[in-house]
């Protein structure tokens, strides 16, 4: 009777508080039990294990979901939409984060460290698009190609959504039913979600324990100016152009922040879009944000659309030309971000895909590899804020498009 009593109050805590707290109690226990804290890193890799178990699947369910309930003109229309949206959060992002690099060039008094640091294959273009087309169903689920499976959802939702307005009754009958498939696995995967997001909060103080256990306030100290420059460069990014967003559609930006809190909380406290997509494809139905966008837009934009990355990747090159006494031209500049950014389309749910991105950059313009070994020691910081905003861009990028729909 007392554990039910317990596991009652324990659920009606509110979920952003419970991560909160479990986030915080990790990180007095990294710095207090340093390094043996390592020991608790098994629990905070169940929570990311079970987030992506569920995010494969409602990745796949929700677009076929969507694609099968829009027609190819709607389709069409609102990834145009999506698209031209990415682009100028994105190109916001660059600029936010090259400008105030500019301006308090953090890294101009830190030294590379003696590390050697692998060099990564650079994903090539080719690459990327032969990871849209698989040539297994099954492989293509297997190992969490992301890219492959939204094709494969969006041309399955196609094939649906064409046998339930054909002419022949037999087609219609089936698309019905595969319809009706569809959305009850889709009910049955956001069930076990709820099962997952009660044990969320042991996970979160399980990785944040471990992090800064290995890590020590040192070395967080030595690159706070950089973590400084990235979060201010967030905050423009939410106040700015987000919330500017919200603004120009007519939805309430306080209000819609309160009720997305628990996408970009959980972002932020998992570092992957990929899995919080489930908790932030719920939250944007809280907002107001329709089933049909919500359900095509997010897992489109968890993928594809990448303004932290953007941000993180204009704050770290301008760190690494001062760190290495490199001058570079706006020009160069732009262009190793726009790269990086590019590239973090192939590197999407890969742990700790910014210095994957960042290791490839660094070595397509013969810069020092180094410079990753010195941004790891903030780099699980840095990814919690880039994750957030992801997030909740992908957020307001469906609000907007979804009043824009609503309008016609």
């Amino acid at each position: 009777m007392l554990m039910k009593y317990i596991w009652k109050q324990y659920m009606k805590v509110p979920f952003v508080l419970k991560m909160s707290v479990g986030f915080l109690l990790g990180i007095i226990i990294g710095l207090v039990f340093k390094s043996d804290a390592e020991v608790l890193k098994p629990f905070g890799t169940v929570l990311i294990h079970l987030l992506s178990l569920i995010a494969i699947p409602v990745i796949f369910l929700t677009v076929v979901q969507a694609v099968n309930k829009m027609s190819v003109t709607q389709l069409g229309r609102m990834g145009w939409k999506l698209i031209i949206y990415y682009a100028a959060t994105t190109a916001a992002a660059v600029f936010i984060g090259l400008g105030l690099a500019f301006l308090f060039n953090p890294g101009t008094n830190l030294e590379l460290p003696n590390a050697q640091v692998e060099e990564p294959e650079a994903p090539q273009f080719g690459d990327v698009l032969l990871q849209i087309i698989p040539d297994n169903l099954f492989q293509a689920f297997a190992r969490g190609d992301t890219l492959a499976i939204m094709f494969l959802a969006i041309i399955m939702g196609i094939a649906i959504s064409w046998m339930k307005f054909s002419q022949e009754s037999k087609l219609k009958e089936y698309g019905e039913l595969l319809d009706n498939i569809f959305t009850a696995f889709n009910e049955m995967f956001y069930i076990l979600l709820k099962g997952v997001l009660a044990y969320a909060p042991i996970g979160v103080l399980a990785i944040s324990a471990a992090t800064f256990g290995q890590q020590g306030w040192d070395t967080i100290q030595s690159l706070l100016k950089f973590v400084g420059v990235f979060y201010l460069g967030i905050l423009l990014l939410w106040v700015i152009v987000y919330a500017g967003f919200l603004k120009l559609t007519g939805n309430p930006v306080v209000t819609f922040f309160k009720k997305t809190k628990e996408a970009y909380s959980t972002a932020f406290f998992t570092s992957s879009s990929i899995a919080s997509l489930p908790v932030a494809i719920q939250s944007a139905k809280k907002a107001g944000i329709t089933d049909k966008t919500a359900n095509f837009a997010l897992p489109l934009g968890a993928i594809f659309n990448s303004d932290g990355g953007a941000l993180r990747m204009g704050v770290s090159i301008v760190f690494a030309a001062n760190v290495t006494n490199l001058h570079l031209s706006a020009i160069d500049l732009l262009m190793i971000v726009l790269a990086g950014t590019l590239l973090s389309i192939g590197t999407s749910g890969v742990p700790a895909a910014g210095l994957v991105t960042l290791s490839a950059v660094l070595t397509m313009f013969g810069l020092p590899l180094e410079i990753v070994a010195l941004i790891a020691g903030v780099d699980a910081i840095i990814g919690m804020g880039g994750t957030a905003s992801n997030v909740i861009g992908d957020i307001v990028g469906a609000a907007v498009v979804d009043r824009s729909e609503a309008n016609r």
